[in-house]
């Protein structure tokens, strides 16, 4: 089951104390409706008592999907040995385990996996359709403020990039991509890990290991 705890904070805006309930783990299963809370944010979202101002707080989160078998860490920092002790045996069940380090990737990170696609392959398929913006669509890499996965349907991973002013969706078959990870297995193993960061800097830092070009 979910877990929280009841904490003091200073409002930022005014400067006045007032409790808060900080989440420290979410199980979907037995709190279904948490999900939507995490999608939306508003599990980090607060309000003043005192000036009611509005404001988030991204706190550390376990998040929990046991039907699906995936667990996602929201942290800035590495997950301490206590987390990774309790990960081992559910990575030895086949969860897949992660830490994201931003709320932007913890949501996205949840609609991968319960597309039930690797995450892996959606970073390639971020940086694929990042590269082809680039060379093939007269864009320029400054110009853009996200890359996003959308979803995954019949096999066909659909990823957003988007400008300031415009955006532009690519389609890629994922057996493509899953068929060049696997021919390099050795480059894309994250098995040193048990809550590993998968993110476009992860994959990035990748090619320049192995001396390739990166954007």
């Amino acid at each position: 089951m979910s877990s929280s705890h009841e904490t003091e904070y200073r409002c930022p805006y005014c400067g006045k104390p007032f409790s808060i309930t900080v989440y420290d783990s979410v199980s979907v299963k037995t709190d279904p409706d948490m999900r939507e809370r995490c999608i939306s944010g508003d599990i980090f979202r607060h309000s003043c008592p005192h000036c009611h101002t509005d404001f988030m707080i991204q706190a550390n989160l376990l998040y929990l999907d046991s039907d699906r078998k995936f667990v996602i860490y929201l942290s800035s920092e590495p997950a301490n040995e206590t987390l990774n002790a309790l990960g081992r045996p559910l990575r030895e069940k086949g969860y897949t385990l992660r830490r994201t380090e931003t709320l932007a990737e913890f949501t996205e990170k949840i609609q991968i996996f319960e597309d039930g696609i690797s995450d892996i392959t959606v970073e390639l398929a971020k940086y694929d359709s990042f590269i082809e913006f680039i060379d093939n669509r007269n864009g320029r890499a400054e110009e853009v403020t996200s890359v996003e996965y959308q979803n995954c349907n019949d096999g066909v991973i659909k990823i957003n990039v988007r400008t300031d002013d415009k955006g532009l969706s690519f389609l890629i078959p994922s057996a493509m991509l899953d068929e060049e990870i696997r021919a390099e297995a050795d480059r894309f193993d994250i098995s040193d890990e048990v809550f590993p960061v998968i993110n476009g800097d992860w994959l990035i830092d990748l090619f320049r290991e192995d001396g390739n070009p990166a954007a």
